[in-house]
């Protein structure tokens, strides 16, 4: 999570840093659900890619490369944040359009199925994506096949500037699944532990071959929507959403459980800018591509 923070915080800062979406007080998210992934499983997840790429192990300085375009990125700097894909790695990709990764995520889980392949298929999309029809199509494709697909809402409860609950109906979003008789549940999703918790449980049960299942995780978001719109919320508002930070949560427990100290969070700071420092040399090391290859891998 310090890892995710700091390197949006050293790319932001970068004149070259281009149309990003942040994942800052979103971490734990990523994180949790990460953490019990397997090189068997892979994951989707929307265009605010960035926590989730590093927090499923994919190399800072390739990510870094390719979100400023540069040919040491994982796509050539090709796809940036919008799309940025690295299969091999477990991590099927980024998708810009707003619930467009859904039923991409159901075809990768029946391609799993189909060739009794291991693992499972993870799916990580925003608040926003629940107000399109392919969710309701997803969940049902994947019900009725009982696939191996473990669908993850991180919502942050504002779709851009627009407040969840003015456009989504249900009182939990975990409920969309209920028609479907799909286990779900909502979590605090600035709890890292407790995010690794539920997914553990819902990606061994898919693993199993006992079908889907969706897990809400209420979180935070510290920016605003993306480097290039204005923060809509309140100063008061936004030291109240602030004071939730999952790394300082984590680090507050870890401490009382005495498996932290301040020297050793101190320590882990330092290894981190050291990490960011090395992924912002590399991609600053990398050209551009030439504009010959544009229109290679372009089907």
């Amino acid at each position: 999570m310090i890892l995710i923070r700091a390197f949006e915080a050293a790319l932001r800062v970068r004149p070259d840093h281009g149309f990003q979406l942040l994942s800052s007080g979103q971490e734990a998210v990523s994180v949790g659900v990460c953490a019990v992934l397997t090189e068997a499983d892979q994951l989707l997840c929307s265009g605010r890619s960035i926590g989730p790429a590093l927090a499923r192990g994919l190399d800072p300085g390739a990510v870094m490369a390719e979100l400023t375009g540069r040919t040491g990125g994982l796509n050539r700097g090709k796809a940036g944040r919008g799309h940025m894909a690295h299969p091999a790695a477990g991590f099927f990709g980024a998708h810009a359009v707003v619930g467009g990764n859904l039923a991409i995520a159901a075809g990768v889980a029946l391609a799993f199925q189909a060739a009794k392949r291991p693992g499972a298929v993870v799916c990580l999309f925003g608040d926003g994506a629940c107000g399109a029809g392919v969710l309701h199509e997803t969940l049902n494709i994947a019900a009725i096949w009982q696939l191996p697909l473990v669908l993850v809402c991180d919502n942050n409860g504002i779709s851009v500037s627009t407040p969840r609950d003015l456009v989504l109906a249900p009182r939990h979003l975990a409920d969309l699944a209920a028609p479907f008789a799909m286990p779900a549940a909502t979590i605090d999703g600035m709890d890292v532990l407790a995010v690794r918790d539920a997914m553990a449980a819902y990606i061994a049960r898919a693993r199993a071959g006992a079908g889907p299942a969706f897990l809400e995780c209420l979180s935070e978001r510290f920016s605003s929507h993306s480097t290039a719109t204005t923060e809509t919320r309140s100063q008061q508002a936004m030291a109240t959403i602030r004071a939730r930070c999952p790394i300082e949560r984590l680090s507050a427990h870890l401490i009382a459980e005495g498996l932290l100290d301040t020297a050793q969070r101190a320590t882990l700071e330092t290894e981190v800018a050291g990490e960011v420092a090395r992924a912002l040399a590399f991609a600053d090391s990398t050209p551009y591509p030439d504009a010959a290859e544009a229109m290679s891998d372009v089907v």
